[in-house]
């Protein structure tokens, strides 16, 4: 069993960055993948990122590639999502999720979710 507590959102001018934390309780958060996802009013839940157990293979969604930075520090059960560069299409709730170290970029792939925290940029 996992729980998961994500904070850091806010609301952000266009251009600017944010980092979200999501800090996850259990004694095996170093055997999960990690990742975000992202949804806004009236879409679906939408894959943003996603490392690695050990944190050396990271994914990303074609639309934060090279603007978004997953990271996580296994020692503090925690894994990060540095947001640069940030658009008003990037406003959202900001999802953490756990996994299997098989996991993806599915939203059926992860089993554990956090509540979100908000994210909103203004033009």
């Amino acid at each position: 069993q996992v729980q998961l507590v994500e904070s850091g959102g806010g609301l952000v001018q266009a251009g600017g960055s944010l980092r979200l934390s999501c800090a996850a309780s259990g004694r095996t958060f170093s055997s999960y993948t990690m990742a975000w996802f992202r949804q806004a009013p009236g879409k679906e839940r939408e894959f943003v990122a996603a490392i690695s157990y050990g944190g050396s293979i990271t994914y990303y969604g074609k639309y934060v590639k090279g603007r978004f930075t997953i990271s996580r520090d296994n020692a503090k059960n925690t894994v990060y999502l540095q947001m640069n560069s940030l658009q008003p299409e990037d406003t959202a709730v900001y999802y953490c999720a756990a996994g299997s170290p098989s996991s993806k970029s599915a939203v059926g792939e992860y089993d554990y979710w956090g509540r979100g925290t908000q994210v909103t940029v203004s033009s």
